[in-house]
């Protein structure tokens, strides 16, 4: 009964067209994010901050970007760390090069350059599509990583490779704790997420999903696939940049390329498939289950008593990983966000969920 819409009726177009048409979901959303911003920075450990919650928010920014791509307009891409690497090391060369430029410019100039980037990779998406498609992306992973690691100029001629993020510091004010970091992080990544659910609402997300599902009808219809292609590599790119930027300098604070390499890119692209494509709370629910999971299997055994060796925990954790996510597409191919959605509906049925 909590989940039923008697009662709620819409009397104008403004109304029924609003992000959250359902007032539970309304009350629940700003539930989660009033507890997210208050509540979380006075509860949470520095641990939760540093291992969970911060590599969660940023890999979940990543993802809502690749989903952009990938969920929503039918792109598959394996250079999603590439274009991380991009977003991350165009704001070193920002932040060293321009010292007076404002953090949170620095971080949105990023995502400019990753866009701009993801621009030209995306070229030839015009032409081929799918396994073709996804090889290509993979060569551009391949030649970012090539060209971080061997043109020095982006690495302000660092001997090692290696490279410093600057101190955090927005408006003469320094960010140096875990909690301040985590809420940058959120405060960043909840207008990413409020953007991308209105673009993927608006007449350029239709345009996305008339192309994944049919290009040649999209073109029919009036759709030009050259912008709707372009465009989605281009708001992919730059969400995945700013994530790059967020992950390099609020979450490792130092690196070197091999941080942005293509294991990276397979491990959005799993956090998507599982999450769920063509949904922004998918994107989501695949960044906890990739980051979260693998911790809890690591603790395990220690939780139960159970004495085992490092390395026989580490194969364990493999192994179970992997069979839950065979187990998950085989239930539900279309993800945990289907499951949730699945949910909602018995809700809204019971007590005939049928």
């Amino acid at each position: 009964m909590i989940y039923r819409e008697t009662g709620q009726f819409k009397t104008s177009y403004a109304s029924d067209q609003q992000l959250f048409p359902i007032l539970q979901d309304r009350v629940f959303v700003l539930g989660a994010l009033a507890f997210a911003f208050v509540v979380v920075p006075f509860i949470a450990s520095d641990y939760l901050f540093r291992a969970i919650l911060t590599p969660f928010l940023i890999l979940s920014l990543a993802a809502l970007g690749l989903n952009i791509l990938v969920g929503y307009c039918g792109q598959v891409s394996l250079g999603t760390g590439g274009f991380m690497a991009v977003g991350a090391y165009a704001a070193y060369n920002l932040a060293i090069r321009v010292p007076d430029l404002n953090l949170l410019v620095v971080f949105v100039l990023s995502g400019l350059c990753a866009a701009v980037v993801g621009l030209v990779f995306g070229i030839p998406s015009l032409r081929i599509k799918g396994f073709y498609l996804a090889v290509a992306t993979l060569a551009a992973q391949f030649f970012i990583d090539w060209a971080f690691a061997r043109i020095k100029w982006f690495t302000n001629d660092s001997s090692s490779g290696s490279v410093s993020a600057p101190p955090l510091e927005i408006f003469g004010y320094t960010i140096h704790g875990p909690a301040q970091k985590y809420l940058l992080v959120l405060a960043i990544v909840s207008l990413a997420a409020l953007a991308a659910r209105n673009l993927a609402r608006g007449a350029i997300g239709r345009s996305w999903m008339a192309t994944r599902d049919m290009d040649v009808a999209a073109e029919v219809i009036g759709i030009r696939p050259l912008g709707a292609k372009l465009s989605a590599f281009a708001v992919s790119s730059f969400f995945v940049g700013v994530a790059g930027a967020l992950w390099a300098f609020v979450y490792l604070g130092s690196w070197e390329p091999l941080a942005f390499d293509v294991n990276r890119s397979f491990q959005l692209l799993f956090m998507v498939i599982i999450g769920g494509l063509g949904s922004i709370l998918g994107s989501f629910l695949g960044a906890a289950f990739i980051v979260i999971l693998p911790l809890v299997l690591n603790q395990l055994p220690y939780w139960l008593g159970i004495p085992l060796s490092t390395a026989m925990i580490s194969d364990i954790e493999f192994m179970v990983f992997g069979s839950l996510i065979v187990f998950f597409l085989i239930v539900e191919p279309r993800g945990l966000a289907r499951l949730w959605a699945i949910a909602k509906e018995k809700l809204r049925l019971w007590p005939f969920p049928h």
